[in-house]
Parts: C-alpha cells; structure tokens; sequence
C-alpha cells in the first residue's frame, strides 16, 4: 500500500470518527433539551448545578490537556467572578441591564485577574510545576482573605462581603418579555440557559483547538524549547489559554451563584482548587467531551455521597485520583475504551479460531 493511500485512510477515519462525535454530542444536547419535559422542577436544579461546573472543566482541559499547563488557580477565578456579579447587583438591583452588566464584569474581572497572574508567571520564567505551586498559593491566599472580611468596614457599596458567611440575596438574571413583564431564569429556564452556553462553549473551545492555535498549543506542550526555536512566542500562547481558562471558571462562578444566589470563600478552598483537577485528570486531558460527561458524573457522585458524609466522595474521588495515575495516567475513559477494544479483538480472535 502506498503512502498515499495510507494518507487517504487516515483522513477517512479520522472524517468518520469526527462525525461519530458530532451526531453523540448532537443526541447528547437533544436529550438535555427534553429532560425537563419528563422530569421534576427539583432534579432540574440538581442538573443545572452538576453542569454549571463543567465551564471551569473545560478550562482546565484547554490549558492542561493542549497546553500543558496545570493549574490549581480555576477556583480562584470561580470565586472572583461569583463575588463580581454579587457585588455589581446588589449594588445596581435586579434589573435586565444590571443583572447581565454585572455578568459581564464577573467574566471582565476573571479574564483581568488571570491575566495579570498569567503574565507574571508566564513571562516571569515559571514554568513545569511551579505553575501548580503558584496558582494554588494564589487560591489559598484569596481564600484566606476573603475569609477574614467579616466585618462591616469590608463593604463595597451596599454589598458586605461578610467573610466566612460568604455574601447571599443576589438577584437572577432576567430578559425583557411578553407585554413587558420580564422573564426570569430561573428552574426550567435557567437550565436551558446552561444548555445553550455549554453548546456554544463546548463548540467554540473544539473549534479553537483544531485551529492553527491549537496546534501551536500542542507543539509548545510537546517541546516548548523547540517551539521557541522555530520563533513561537510561547509566553503569548501560554497566557491566551490561561486567560480562557480563567473566563471559563468566571461562568462556572458566575452561574454558581447565580444557581443558589449566595457566593462564599469555601468555593476557594484547599479541596475545592483539588476537584477539576481530578475531573479533568479522569476524563483524559485532551477529550473535551468526556470532560463535560465525567465533571457532571462525579459532581453528582459527590453530591449523593455527601448525604452519607462528605468524607465518603473525598475518599472515592482520592481513589479514583490514585487510579488514574496508576493505571490510566490518559484518562479513565480512554482506558476503558482501550480496554473494551482489546475484549473484543480477544473474542473476535477466539470466535474465528473455533
């Protein structure tokens, strides 16, 4: 067989295996469409509040899986962004234009924050697993802070940050409606909200890594020092995937807290910092679509586990975190497929030998 045909093959399957994944992601968005229509108003939120934090996965997948690098500092941002919005409306009111104003400035402050620490870092010289020091010294710094604001001179505005009571009553988005009444989102509709940004995030963030960005992105992860000789600024690509991973978390902050309306420094903690690590790590770094599918698993996982004691899903997920490393250091997913493929092949081979 020629090269040629070889070319021609590998093109072929990888076209088929593009479109397999275009019609389950498809089917996958159909069936989250529909699921409010058979199911109660109570497993709805549950369902908005499992996928709300796979924006902050998808960050992380972007910048670790494409681009190597590893950040505990996505819950920084989350914490940032829910703070934001609390802030912008408790100030401004509950209004259509105040409401998606103060969105906006939790997605502008996420993306100013990770990019002030991203150049300092990136263009700073520090690399490999410093970036994981750094990051995570930056979350426990702004946890701790925020813990300690406890009392009423830490105010801005109207809004008190309230320490480890974290801040509440912040108000949910709305859009103009029908004889000029204003829909709000909440329940049914706030889940379709999640729906529609998950797609278009899900989508947008696929299309960036499949372009000549994430190409670059790849090359820099497999030898950042090779890349630099053939003249990539790697610094500038480094912190451009950063700061997508920090907007990323921001909506995952951003919808937290507009999900149960309040915002506290716990969601910046040590354990906290530690969760999309083990989503992503599982998942597979690279795979965007198990990111989303095994962040909203093991998020309701540890939700069901919690009735029992939060202990029991810190244990599980520790041990799955153990495993992955150990056993399946590209992801568990990618580790059953491989191991489903190899049954198969073994029965295929027993069947023709009878």
């Amino acid at each position: 067989m020629t090269t040629t045909s070889l070319n021609v093959s590998a093109d072929s399957a990888k076209k088929r295996s593009l479109s397999q994944t275009r019609l389950i992601a498809l089917l996958v968005l159909a069936v989250a469409l529909a699921l409010p229509l058979v199911i109660d108003s109570a497993m709805v939120g549950d369902l908005s509040y499992f996928l709300l934090w796979t924006f902050c996965a998808i960050g992380l997948a972007a910048m670790w899986g494409h681009g190597g690098i590893l950040s505990f500092g996505q819950t920084a941002f989350f914490g940032l962004a829910g703070y934001t919005y609390g802030v912008m409306t408790l100030n401004f009111g509950d209004g259509v234009l105040s409401t998606w104003s103060g969105l906006v400035m939790a997605l502008l402050v996420a993306a100013a924050v990770a990019a002030a620490l991203g150049y300092l870092m990136f263009y700073g010289g520090v690399t490999g697993i410093f970036i994981g020091i750094v990051t995570l010294s930056f979350t426990l710094v702004l946890e701790t802070f925020m813990s300690q604001t406890a009392g009423p001179q830490w105010a801005i505005g109207s809004a008190r940050l309230n320490g480890f009571n974290g801040m509440s009553g912040m108000p949910p988005l709305s859009l103009p409606w029908f004889d000029g009444q204003l829909l709000t989102l909440e329940g049914n509709s706030f889940y379709y909200l999640i729906i529609v940004l998950l797609a278009g995030v899900y989508w947008g963030v696929r299309r960036l890594l499949r372009s000549d960005f994430g190409l670059t992105l790849a090359s820099i992860r497999e030898n950042p020092r090779r890349a630099e000789m053939l003249g990539i600024d790697i610094r500038r690509y480094q912190l451009l995937v950063f700061v997508l991973g920090g907007v990323l978390s921001g909506l995952s902050g951003a919808l937290y807290t507009l999900w149960g309306s309040y915002i506290t420094p716990s969601s910046m903690g040590l354990t906290a910092a530690a969760m999309p690590v083990i989503w992503v790590a599982t998942a597979g770094r690279k795979n965007i679509f198990g990111t989303v599918v095994i962040t909203a698993l093991l998020v309701w996982l540890s939700q069901w586990l919690a009735i029992y004691g939060s202990e029991y899903a810190m244990i599980l997920l520790g041990a799955i975190l153990l495993f992955v490393v150990l056993a399946a250091p590209n992801g568990l997913l990618p580790w059953l497929a491989e191991k489903f493929t190899r049954l198969s092949a073994a029965r295929q081979k027993k069947g023709a030998s009878l």
